[in-house]
């Protein structure tokens, strides 16, 4: 996918790539985003708390030590696929997958400019263009970790 194209192939990175795909999934369900609390409190359950600093380093890709075979096993268990997905560092997410995730990613952006421009009837041109650049700004950002500014 194009957005993380520029990020160095290592086992982090994929890593990070896998646990943001499932991320999407699950919200492209139907389902609101899921929040650290959530995952923790599973991954709690199970032994393997997570802290939320670890998490966004795996979700970054920035983490060495998101190798922990009962971790990633939890948090397949967790994100309901087959735990080889997440510890498998051979496999690549299937192009299938990759293309149908891609396609959502688009709708969901689509709903949100529709969205908006409903909302928006009646702002200045320019300030729909700087709304716009911010928008832009953001696509292009780095992955930050949005269900950790949320609170539970």
């Amino acid at each position: 996918m194009k957005d993380d194209a520029s990020l160095s192939d290592t086992p982090q990175t994929r890593l990070a790539r896998k646990l943001n795909l499932l991320l999407d999934l699950f919200e492209a369900e139907g389902s609101e985003a899921l929040t650290y609390p959530e995952i923790n409190r599973h991954m709690s359950e199970r032994g393997t708390p997570l802290s939320r600093s670890r998490w966004a380093y795996m979700r970054s890709g920035d983490s060495s030590l998101a190798n922990d075979p009962s971790l990633l096993r939890n948090l397949a268990e967790f994100f309901g696929v087959d735990r080889d997905y997440l510890l498998d560092d051979s496999g690549e997410i299937p192009k299938l997958v990759d293309a149908q995730l891609e396609l959502l990613r688009t709708l969901r952006e689509s709903r949100v400019r529709n969205f908006a421009a409903r909302q928006l009837q009646g702002i200045s041109p320019e300030t729909l263009v700087r709304l716009r650049h911010v928008i832009d700004e953001r696509k292009r950002a780095p992955r930050v970790d949005d269900a950790d500014s949320k609170q539970s």
